[in-house]
């Protein structure tokens, strides 16, 4: 049983935090910020290509985390494997230690920096979850046996923020019958609907992690609200953020303050802090976590 796992269905609040891989080969950054987060956060996500942007892998990245006794969450993204290539890397996490999955389909390659790149989505992220649950039955997806069977912590994502809400949940409900152990969420800015969110999906009894998405700045709400799915920043943040003297500060107590709203209705927060992970101590203390 993976420290994530354990820490979930002892009834802790969890904290988890994404931390994203070189674009190249140094990975002294990426550890520094690790360790740093070490004493803080009960697993770090390790980000899969994110954006479609190209990247040091995410099973070699958390291979070092695993190697220096931090709990990694290993994102494994559909639009740049097949389902052979997909199959093998999860027997390969197995295999180096990695217990926590987090299935995800993947940003389309157009946002990134290979917008002329081949995608691949084979598999989804309901089918890749069930590709986990078949593994873990002894059996890969064409039938055939495995030598050795392995054992994960599967998660999957989900959009509070959508609207409509339904296909969201109904998606959620689906994961959840293909094997999903626990759920992060996209970035959550209204807790007033978050509340409403948690009380649609109480009756999958599965754990939720609230997403929070570091605000830097005015720009970069309203850009999140033009381009970004499911989330959607309210009027009143976005003339915070703009009439801040310290945008830091502010963002901090945004952050923090969305936490003590919600932390109450859910098992733990997930902070997506894009390269401010020097402020979450801070926001975890300002939340009282």
């Amino acid at each position: 049983m993976s420290r994530l796992q354990a820490a979930l269905e002892a009834g802790k609040f969890v904290v988890t935090a994404e931390v994203g891989p070189p674009k190249g080969v140094d990975v002294a950054e990426f550890l520094e910020t690790a360790e740093f987060l070490r004493d803080r956060v009960d697993a770090i996500n390790v980000t899969d290509q994110q954006s479609s942007v190209m990247t040091l892998g995410s099973l070699a990245a958390c291979h070092l985390l695993k190697e220096r006794g931090i709990e990694p969450i290993y994102q494994l993204t559909c639009r740049d494997r097949n389902r052979i290539a997909l199959q093998s890397d999860l027997l390969s996490a197995h295999v180096l230690g990695i217990e926590n999955v987090l299935c995800l389909t993947g940003d389309y390659v157009t946002l990134g920096d290979h917008p002329w790149a081949k995608p691949v989505f084979d598999l989804d992220s309901v089918t890749l979850l069930q590709a986990v649950e078949t593994l873990q039955s002894g059996r890969d997806l064409a039938g055939k046996p495995l030598k050795g069977t392995p054992r994960f912590f599967p998660g999957a994502v989900v959009s509070p923020g959508s609207n409509p809400l339904e296909p969201q949940i109904a998606k959620m409900e689906k994961k959840v019958r293909a094997g999903a152990r626990f759920f992060q969420t996209q970035g959550v800015y209204d807790a007033e609907q978050f509340v409403h969110f948690m009380e649609q999906v109480k009756h999958l009894n599965v754990p939720v992690l609230v997403g929070i998405i570091l605000l830097k700045s005015a720009g970069m709400a309203r850009f999140m609200n033009r381009n970004v799915a499911g989330v959607h920043v309210p009027d009143h943040l976005i003339e915070e953020m703009a009439e801040a003297e310290d945008r830091v500060k502010t963002s901090i107590e945004i952050a923090a303050r969305l936490i003590r709203e919600v932390k109450d209705i859910c098992q733990g927060v997930h902070i997506m802090s894009l390269g401010w992970e020097r402020y979450i101590p801070a926001i975890l203390d300002a939340a009282g976590v």
